[in-house]
């Protein structure tokens, strides 16, 4: 009897001859419920695996290789290039370079001749000074003595008493 009272109870489901109640039936679905969400999820990574398949056999792997082809020629061409500019600087920087040792040379070049001009100069300007300073002595000397004749003269005028 107690088996007929649990039958009018609670639910019962059948499932492969076998009859399930209450809990067991919630464990039963929730078992098959996972079962199908399992099978779902392999049949999307199937799907998903066969359209990659498809795609990476589409792929045109010559125009790719072409393709690295054509940019590691601008590659080397551009590296070519830069090589080549850095060459022109550098040898623009040296020429340039020379350039200002050539005009600091002659700078120093020209400092020392403008040095020599002014002491040749002040050596010139000494002499000449020099010379009318002697020059002046010797018209003042002169000058000098024909005072000194003069008054002389006029001192010796016996006239002048």
């Amino acid at each position: 009897m107690a088996e007929e009272e649990e039958k009018e109870s609670g639910t019962t489901v059948e499932f492969g001859g076998m009859s399930f109640t209450g809990g067991k039936a919630m464990i039963l679905v929730g078992a098959l419920s996972t079962l199908g969400g399992g099978a779902w999820g392999v049949f999307e990574f199937y799907a998903d695996y066969m359209n990659m398949k498809e795609i990476i056999e589409n792929i045109d792997t010559g125009a790719i290789s072409a393709r690295n082809d054509v940019i590691e020629t601008k590659l080397d061409e551009a590296i070519d290039y830069s090589r080549s500019i850095k060459n022109d600087l550098r040898d623009d920087f040296n020429r340039m370079e020379k350039n200002v040792d050539r005009v600091e040379d002659s700078n120093r070049n020209m400092q020392d001749k403008v040095k020599e001009m002014i002491d040749k100069a002040g050596d010139r300007f000494d002499n000449k000074r020099e010379s009318l300073q002697l020059d002046t002595d010797l018209k003042m000397n002169a000058l000098e003595d024909r005072l000194q004749k003069q008054i002389q003269t006029v001192l010796d005028n016996p006239l002048a008493d």
